[in-house]
């Protein structure tokens, strides 16, 4: 069997994860008041069992305010820790090692599931007041959010580091803080979005304070041996917007914190189509990494073993995350590794159903 880096270890702090395939935070819309369901254990535990390093739980409000949908996972409240723990116990059951990424949607928040027509959540609805670096509504349309005060953007530092302690208590191995897509630390850092004029607004320095605490308040209770990551879209793709330039600053920034992973996506910002292709993000993770001296994770249309071995091989990037290929496929790094010819596990009650040219 041949020898491939994407079925290599990958060690981050005290972490050593079996894999550099991660399943990507991908929110399911089936939780109830925050607390993961039945589904979210057949989900993610199947991905563990399928063969997969690292497993991400979707994104996971700070509050209750903070969640895209009403359906949304969250981690706001310690009632939420035990039904984590137990997935997480039976993902390490299975090898894989498992991630949570923490949010606040922001001014996209209060909306309807995807399956349901998506966009904002009438009043009849059970429609909330939404919260932003500024009063700018997302889009035509759309409710205008409230611009946060000094003190509730103290409120949301306190509130992530919360949830991180939550997160060590259901033993999850990292946590990724996600700073893109549009939702509320991403809209601090684009001036598209942030037009204040305090001490969280005006030039870069400014617009990155507050992902910069959080950053800092969730480092501070997550214990040392454990990974820290952080999500950001790398660009807006729009002029006057967020750049790639802009996230090499802050990925050093970030790495002098305590990061130790940049997952390296872009857009969201605004309504902007972004020009996708397969594995169009792996220049962006390519020089955050060459310039700023940390690992990198590259996601975005990333649907072949090959171009997942080719990403890594290339320097791009330390760590590879797919999403809607896990979605098609559960079994993805099962299959991923005989594509490759690469030596892994099979659970004991599949092996009659191996390749056999796998299972030499």
């Amino acid at each position: 069997m041949s020898d491939t880096l994407l079925f290599s270890p990958l060690t981050l702090r005290g972490l050593t994860v079996r894999n550099r395939l991660a399943v990507s935070p991908m929110c399911q819309y089936s939780s109830v008041d925050g607390m993961p369901t039945p589904w979210h254990t057949a989900h993610l535990v199947s991905r563990a069992v399928g063969g997969a390093g690292l497993v991400f739980v979707e994104m996971t409000a700070v509050t209750p305010e903070g969640r895209i949908t009403p359906h949304d996972s969250g981690l706001w409240s310690d009632a939420h820790v035990p039904a984590f723990a137990e997935i997480v116990r039976q993902c390490h059951a299975h090898g894989a090692a498992v991630g949570v990424q923490l949010a606040h949607a922001g001014r996209k928040a209060s909306t309807r599931r995807p399956w349901d027509g998506g966009g904002p959540l009438a009043p009849d609805q059970g429609a909330w007041q939404t919260a932003a670096p500024s009063a700018l509504p997302f889009a035509d349309g759309w409710p205008a959010p409230e611009a946060l005060s000094l003190a509730g953007i103290q409120d949301l530092v306190a509130a992530f580091a919360d949830a991180a302690r939550r997160a060590l208590a259901a033993d999850f191995d990292t946590i990724e803080l996600h700073a893109a897509h549009g939702y509320l630390l991403h809209e601090f850092l684009s001036p598209l979005v942030n037009r204040r004029r305090d001490a969280y607004g005006g030039d870069r320095g400014g617009r990155m304070r507050f992902l910069l605490e959080v950053a800092e308040a969730v480092r501070a209770v997550w214990p040392a041996e454990r990974p820290l990551m952080v999500r950001l879209s790398c660009t807006d793709w729009v002029g006057g917007g967020w750049h790639l330039a802009d996230s090499v600053v802050l990925a050093r920034a970030l790495r002098d914190l305590g990061v130790d992973l940049i997952d390296c996506s872009s857009g969201g910002a605004v309504v902007h189509r972004a020009p996708e292709a397969p594995g169009y993000h792996a220049p962006f993770a390519r020089r955050v990494r060459d310039e700023s001296g940390i690992a990198t994770a590259v996601v975005g249309r990333i649907d072949s073993a090959d171009l997942a071995e080719h990403l890594l091989a290339d320097g791009a990037a330390d760590l590879i995350l797919v999403g809607r290929a896990f979605l098609r496929d559960p079994y993805l790094g099962l299959h991923w590794a005989d594509a490759l010819g690469a030596q892994v596990d099979w659970p004991a009650q599949y092996l009659r159903a191996r390749p056999a040219r796998s299972r030499a």
